[in-house]
């Protein structure tokens, strides 16, 4: 199920509340509508989305992700005056010094800027690619192997195992297992260190970031302190394996119902 659907699921069951104050049910109205105008693709502030959960009554949901790295921007440019060598022999004798100087300032310049690159790619290769680990970010739990990070359109889909399903269960049984599966892993990421890993969705060429591509979702590894969530919800009776390919997906296995 798309979590932006079941997100103004959750807010429609919000609205029906008696207790809400005037500014909380105009603030869910409005951003039920622009999820609804914008198909769940509507761009919501970090305040926005907090806001959000804490009037679903769901504020613990929000995850702190490790440090974000912090680039110092050189200081802009000053454009210098140029200096102007005086005419005659003299002159012209100091301009083409000067001009082969910088000839081979820049020549040597070149030449220390290729190998800096060329070492620095050597290590980029050898070196384990962890796409967003880096970043701070904070993220809701939507089900048991979804989440939302806070600031995104589209949900992140973990991969590697599936869990019941609590919005659009067969059975009552799904759902019940479904809320523990989602209150599991709210309870492994707040006790935990979370590492959230993006990776490349099992969809067919060119249609990654788009509704045919797993409703539009991203994909993702998500760890705690150091161990896959996805196997110790399997290993708990909460998720069973999913595996998909490299450009598809076998059938999503839903055994929950069968029993």
């Amino acid at each position: 199920m798309d979590p932006a659907e079941n997100l103004r699921s959750d807010i429609q069951q919000a609205l029906q509340r008696k207790r809400l104050t005037a500014w909380q049910r105009n603030f869910l109205t409005d951003i039920h509508s622009r999820l609804e105008r914008s198909q769940g693709q509507a761009r919501l502030s970090d305040q926005q989305w907090k806001k959000v959960f804490e009037i679903l009554g769901r504020p613990s949901n929000v995850i702190a992700m490790p440090p974000r790295t912090v680039t110092n921007r050189p200081p802009p440019h000053r454009a210098r005056k140029s200096f102007r060598l005086p005419l005659g022999w003299a002159g012209r004798r100091l301009r083409r010094l000067r001009n082969l100087a910088i000839g081979l300032v820049v020549v040597a310049a070149v030449a220390v800027g290729q190998q800096v690159f060329d070492l620095g790619r050597e290590h980029f290769q050898s070196a384990p690619t962890n796409v967003g680990a880096s970043q701070q970010q904070e993220f809701a739990v939507t089900d048991g192997d979804t989440i939302h990070v806070v600031g995104e359109a589209a949900g992140t889909r973990l991969v590697g195992f599936n869990t019941p399903e609590k919005f659009s269960p067969e059975c009552e049984y799904e759902r019940q297992q479904g809320e523990r599966a989602s209150a599991r892993l709210r309870e492994l990421v707040a006790h935990g260190t979370a590492q959230l890993t993006k990776v490349a969705c099992a969809c067919a060429p060119g249609t990654e970031g788009t509704k045919k591509c797993n409703h539009g979702r991203y994909c993702g590894t998500l760890q705690i302190d150091g161990k896959d969530v996805g196997s110790i919800l399997i290993s708990e009776g909460l998720a069973v394996p999913f595996v998909c390919g490299r450009i598809s997906c076998p059938p999503t296995p839903r055994p929950w119902c069968k029993g």
